[in-house]
């Protein structure tokens, strides 16, 4: 079921979806340049853990973002594939091997999945400039092929959640830094680089996966928030927020029964 409602969204809009989704994507990798020129913190594909001030209060909070994660994680068919909450994610995102619980899409939270995870949500709605905050889950054996996120006007951060014994074969690669997640541990760094995601053992890697504002100077601050309007009156948001909330309800009354 679940299968056939992507693809019947990905098939609505055609050409003309794709269309704007391209020259949406060249218009925002076309000020990465400038952003980075107003950014108040280095425009490095990784950045030190110190860069932000509030990390050591996410990173306090490992205990019990892990042990929500783990009664999500109880239900995995309740969890969508990427690209079915986000068909743009389509070339990067295959059959069910890299899921997404998402907690908040561009500052918007999630009813649903933040009243089923309250101390993660609290936490992450403490931290400012909060735009998007998932659990990702990556498949055993799962490569995400390379590709740039469309803005610099975010920071990524991950939290290790679930690492594989053999973590040295599971990494990501940002431009030419390769990184390994550690349970607990933090990392950040800059999507609009290229980056590559390689799970290579048997095992299930989860991850929290946030995205939070860029500090800027005024000028940057103000074309930032220009930009990220832009972004969330497009299809690129509006269809995961949709699209979940569907989802959402189909599990609810899968849940419920006949």
């Amino acid at each position: 079921m679940a299968e056939e409602m992507a693809a019947t969204r990905v098939g609505k809009g055609g050409w003309q979806r794709a269309l704007v989704h391209r020259l949406g994507k060249r218009f925002l990798r076309a000020v990465t340049d400038f952003q980075g020129r107003h950014s108040l913190i280095p425009a490095t594909p990784v950045l030190a853990n110190e860069t932000f001030d509030w990390l050591p209060r996410l990173a306090a909070g490992f205990p019990q973002v892990r042990a929500e994660f783990d009664r999500v994680w109880q239900h995995p068919e309740d969890i969508p594939a990427f690209h079915q909450i986000s068909p743009d994610q389509a070339r990067i995102s295959q059959g069910t091997n890299w899921k997404t619980y998402a907690l908040y899409i561009f500052g918007q939270p999630v009813a649903d999945n933040c009243r089923a995870c309250p101390e993660t949500a609290a936490l992450l709605a403490s931290l400012p400039g909060l735009l998007n905050a998932w659990f990702s889950i990556l498949a055993p054996g799962y490569h995400i092929p390379a590709h740039k996120g469309p803005t610099r006007a975010l920071v990524r951060c991950h939290m290790g959640l679930r690492v594989p014994r053999d973590w040295q074969k599971c990494w990501i690669r940002v431009d030419q830094e390769i990184l390994n997640w550690r349970e607990g541990e933090l990392m950040l760094f800059d999507d609009t680089y290229e980056h590559e995601v390689l799970n290579g053992t048997d095992e299930y890697r989860a991850v929290l996966f946030i995205d939070i504002d860029r500090p800027m100077d005024r000028v940057g601050t103000l074309f930032n928030q220009f930009v990220l309007k832009l972004m969330q009156a497009t299809h690129y948001v509006k269809d995961p927020l949709k699209n979940l909330a569907e989802w959402n309800r189909a599990v609810a009354a899968r849940r419920r029964g006949p």
